[in-house]
């Protein structure tokens, strides 16, 4: 399987829906991985690119539901689309409210069924890039000194030379070079630019201090 290759679990106790969706999903050029319960999907380690699960609500042992909870503190970016031969609208509702990205209900229409693994797979996608970028955006700040550090959450608070020279007691000058070496190692190209990592950073920021 190419590593590019977007993954899609099935987890459904039926061997027949499983078989089904296995011919559909290599049709689409997507990799199928088939499991009969919820124990066996967790028991995987992470796909490393873009993946989504298709799983049926009424498993033998951990349902659906309950993975959903699972997945969402341990998998987060998961793009979950419930299958359901039931389709009731409170577990539509608990489902989705949960972050489900679709409930289907058997039988399902195959195009509405690709559209939503095509969706979900986007999803993922997007939700990669943007730990991606987030990691990046770490590893950037914690390259910065302290004083680089106090520097920058002055700057982006919108706090001049002037003022930030006088809260850390050193010359303007000083904070000047400080300034400059702060937009070169964040790779920023502009005040705003260096405002919007900064506020994409959040809680990194305040922990580091």
């Amino acid at each position: 399987m190419a590593t590019d290759t977007p993954v899609v679990y099935v987890v459904d106790d039926d061997l027949s829906v499983r078989e089904s969706l296995e011919l559909v999903i290599r049709h689409a050029g997507w990799h199928p991985i088939l499991l009969a319960s919820a124990q066996a999907f967790l028991a995987l380690p992470r796909a490393d690119g873009p993946s989504c699960l298709l799983l049926d609500v009424n498993l033998p042992d951990l349902n659906g539901l309950d993975l959903q909870e699972r997945i969402a503190a341990d998998r987060p970016g998961m793009p979950i689309i419930f299958i359901t031969g039931y389709g009731d609208v409170p577990l539509t509702v608990r489902a989705m409210k949960a972050g489900a990205a679709e409930v289907l209900t058997k039988p399902y229409d195959h195009d509405v069924l690709l559209r939503a693994i095509t969706d979900a797979i986007e999803s993922s996608r997007h939700s990669l890039s943007h730990q991606a970028h987030l990691r990046t955006l770490r590893e950037l700040y914690a390259s910065l000194t302290p004083r680089e550090q106090q520097v920058l959450s002055m700057v982006v608070a919108g706090r001049l030379n002037k003022q930030i020279a006088g809260v850390l007691g050193i010359s303007e000058i000083t904070v000047k070079a400080h300034r400059g070496k702060v937009m070169r190692k964040m790779g920023a190209r502009s005040v705003p630019d260096l405002v919007k990592m900064a506020d994409q950073l959040g809680a990194s920021m305040e922990t580091a201090g």
